[in-house]
């Protein structure tokens, strides 16, 4: 969506993510999460939730979670996502990725980065934003004390409060 319409865009800030072209090696907790996917007998994406906080889930956050999927058919397309990131040069989804960067290290409006300290799959991810945009440039970027991957469970209420400070200095 943001690499398609670039210019639609006045800010950005991307959280616990990261934009793999496969030319460096994955983590290892990337990794282990890739085969849990495609292997794990029950996909509870609840649970899968629960497991990426720091912070412990209410039953019916859990169940909102669960909600839109009523059974295993339902789950596909959240079982393979992991596997559709790319892990080496030659995978299909690599050169869309060098093609998002392209664009991304031009993009000169005001960029921040927002990650957690605890999450494994994405730690680290910042730093490639933050060198190759210049828009990330003498950017305030933050990184949330105490939150896992899905920082709007974990640390929501600081989460929205540093994108509205964003927003609003930007």
């Amino acid at each position: 969506m943001l690499v398609q319409n670039i210019d639609q865009f006045h800010r950005v800030v991307v959280a616990n993510t990261w934009l793999p072209t496969g030319d460096t090696p994955a983590s290892k907790a990337f990794m282990v999460w890739r085969k849990f996917s495609i292997g794990v007998p029950d996909f509870d994406i609840g649970s899968i939730i629960t497991m990426g906080c720091k912070t412990s889930l209410k039953e019916n956050v859990i169940a909102a979670y669960n909600a839109p999927f009523p059974d295993d058919t339902y789950k596909e397309g959240a079982r393979i996502f992991p596997s559709l990131v790319p892990i080496t040069p030659d995978d299909t989804a690599s050169q869309a990725n060098r093609n998002a960067w392209k664009v991304l290290s031009k993009f000169e409006k005001p960029f921040i980065t927002m990650f957690s300290d605890s999450d494994p799959i994405t730690q680290g991810g910042e730093r490639m934003f933050q060198k190759l945009i210049p828009g990330a440039k003498n950017q305030k970027h933050i990184t949330i004390k105490g939150g896992g991957h899905f920082l709007q469970e974990d640390c929501g209420e600081e989460f929205a409060r540093n994108i509205v400070k964003f927003i609003s200095q930007t």
